[in-house]
């Protein structure tokens, strides 16, 4: 495949049972570019080679013009000589630029199947991916560790013509002067082996570089993520003191690592050079005894500085292993993340309607009715999101599972009479959404924000007004391109660009937004995950009418604790510790269940048991009946 042809019309399905076999799939994917790359680089280095046996012939015939062909044929040696050693210059040349061109090819080959893996498995998680693997890590391995990768997958095919060359090299140092040849053949491999006892160190010092790097990348991500929280409480300081210290770990472990590889370098120039040396005197010897002529200790001089080329290469391919077999390995667990097998022979285009259930904690959705669901636990109720999305996922075979040790992993949600689980990503996709409680906005004006796949029932101005986002349309609409242009006061808001992940605007704005987003798209059922936390009250009461409304007649599930949202649902579920353990409305359980009161109203412990014992101060009930009225009046202003 040309870089032209990129990217791969479908990157296949990786080995991922380890970070060496993830490399050997990936080499084998390029076969066809590795092959190229093996010829022109055994071409080059062959004809590198063949330079020393070419300049030992025209030494030969200027210090021995009486050799063959007598005085006469001297001539004719050197130009047979020259013109061999063009002829070698043009095949370097040429064979040189070509091994660049498919080295180059088979690197950025690599870099792109990884990434294009990497960008649908990404797409396959949703945003279960950042739950299951720190964003720093997911970082690191698109970014860094994917050239590295390609790094190793470049080196092997020069690497396999060095080596290729070597022992063709030595074995015609055997034939051409068996004298010489010996000492070659024996010193090649033992100058190769020589820095073996030196690698397990060298690659156990770039693991820990690459692992503190990894960390400090996390640490970095996180910061930047949660800076504007970190200044609202003062904890710039103290997360600049932790990647400080933690840069300088990386820091320190890189100095460790180079003084390794340094180490190894040395060794690799001070033993060829001694090789050199030993060559070069016993061949002074052999040719002051007139067992070699001149031209042939030029010849065997030039063969074994050749051998300190591939020499390097040697050096250079166990480098590439080392750094690249922990990128292979985070690389592979990333893409190790799978949902739960889906079984064969299921529907995948009828219409999905019905109620929604989920069998592990028994929590029922009727269809076309507003379902609250209240957990107590913000990640209990994220992880029954997920469920209710079909969204679960755990890790490859070889990876421990998620679910509890010695049981079979949980049964999937149901829609109707459907496993989602069963049903392909996609069509399990268009039939429930699921918006997490961190929903991320990808940089683009609103328009392209709200362009999403939809129904098209609902429009994007009421899915916006149901979101209550008029405050932040009047200030993008300041922020538009055409404000500016045709210098009015107000521009098309729809136009203006949201920088990436919404940075631009309040923790409130990106809810609603997101929850826009997730209206004008209509799924046929509509999984929320605390979507209003980040608003305040008399908005967030607003937005519970507009929810109620604009989803009349559509399955909607709402994770949430808020009364305002509670009080105008059609059904509340209260479900600590995992399963259901009250249904009604919020106003009956809020009188009736002490656990759903406790969470819902967060009554202290000493509260409950004052009121146990029938000691309840007048201020708890007074407490619940003004809830109970603050209710009814913001139902009135709404």
């Amino acid at each position: 495949m040309q870089i032209r042809d990129l990217p791969y019309p479908e990157p296949g399905v990786p080995d991922v049972r380890s970070g060496p076999r993830f490399l050997m799939w990936l080499g084998c994917r390029q076969l066809g570019g590795q092959v190229k790359a093996l010829l022109w680089g055994s071409l080059h280095m062959s004809a590198v080679a063949l330079l020393p046996a070419a300049i030992g012939l025209a030494v030969d015939a200027v210090v021995d013009p009486a050799g063959p062909g007598g005085p006469g044929g001297s001539g004719v040696r050197l130009a047979l000589a020259g013109g061999l050693i063009a002829v070698l210059g043009g095949l370097i040349a040429l064979s040189d630029t070509m091994l660049h061109r498919a080295a180059v090819t088979n690197w950025i080959s690599a870099v792109t199947r990884v990434q294009q893996l990497l960008a649908r498995k990404a797409a396959e998680m949703g945003a279960v991916l950042t739950r299951r693997v720190a964003a720093g890590e997911i970082t690191a391995v698109s970014t860094g560790d994917v050239e590295k990768i390609g790094w190793f997958v470049e080196a092997l095919s020069r690497f396999t013509a060095a080596a290729l060359t070597t022992v063709a090299v030595c074995g015609a140092l055997l034939v051409y002067r068996p004298e010489l040849g010996v000492v070659v053949a024996v010193g090649v491999p033992v100058l190769a082996l020589a820095v073996m006892p030196l690698l397990p160190n060298a690659t156990r010092r770039a693991d820990e570089q690459r692992e503190k790097a990894g960390r400090a990348t996390e640490l970095a991500s996180d910061t930047v993520a949660g800076l504007r929280v970190l200044r609202g409480i003062g904890g710039e300081e103290l997360f600049l003191g932790r990647y400080r210290r933690a840069s300088q770990e990386v820091r320190r472990a890189a100095v460790r690592s180079a003084r390794m590889w340094a180490l190894i370098s040395a060794v690799q120039v001070l033993l060829p050079g001694l090789l050199l040396i030993v060559v070069v005197l016993y061949g002074a010897r052999l040719a002051l005894d007139s067992r070699i002529s001149v031209g042939e200790l030029v010849t065997v001089y030039g063969a074994v500085t050749f051998l300190l080329f591939p020499l390097q290469l040697f050096e250079e391919i166990a480098m590439a292993y080392s750094f690249s077999r922990p990128s292979a390995k985070r690389a592979a667990r990333v893409l190790g993340l799978r949902r739960t097998a889906q079984v064969a022979g299921r529907p995948t285009t009828a219409q999905l309607t019905g109620d929604l259930y989920d069998p592990v904690s028994g929590l029922l959705a009727p269809e076309g009715r507003l379902t609250v669901v209240v957990c107590g636990d913000p990640d209990a109720a994220g992880r029954l999101a997920d469920r209710l999305g079909g969204h679960a996922v755990h890790q490859a075979d070889d990876q421990p599972s998620p679910a509890i040790a010695g049981k079979c992993p949980l049964p999937s949600a149901l829609l109707g009479e459907v496993a989602l689980d069963e049903l392909p990503l996609a069509v399990a996709r268009s039939a429930v959404l699921v918006q997490d409680k961190d929903p991320v906005l990808l940089s683009g004006t609103l328009a392209e924000l709200l362009d999403v796949p939809s129904s098209g029932a609902v429009s994007a101005a009421d899915a916006l007004a149901a979101a209550q986002c008029g405050d932040v349309l009047d200030a993008l609409a300041l922020a538009a391109p055409d404000t500016a242009t045709h210098r009015t006061e107000r521009g098309d808001p729809m136009r203006t660009r949201i920088t990436e992940r919404g940075r631009s605007l309040s923790g409130g704005q990106r809810q609603r937004l997101a929850l826009a987003r997730s209206l004008v798209a209509d799924p046929e059922v509509l999984v929320l995950d605390e979507p209003t936390s980040a608003v305040d009250s008399h908005t967030e009461a607003r937005i519970a009418e507009g929810l109620r409304r604009i989803r009349a007649g559509r399955t909607t599930v709402v994770f949430a604790s808020s009364p305002l949202l509670l009080d105008r649902a059609e059904r509340v579920v209260f479900v600590p510790e995992g399963e259901v353990a009250a249904v009604g409305l919020h106003r009956e359980l809020l009188r009736d269940h002490t656990g759903y009161r406790e969470v819902v109203t967060r009554e202290t412990e000493e509260e409950r048991r004052k009121r146990i014992a029938g000691q309840a101060e007048p201020s708890t009930r007074d407490s619940l009946e003004a809830m109970d009225d603050g209710l009814d009046e913001m139902e009135e202003s709404a």
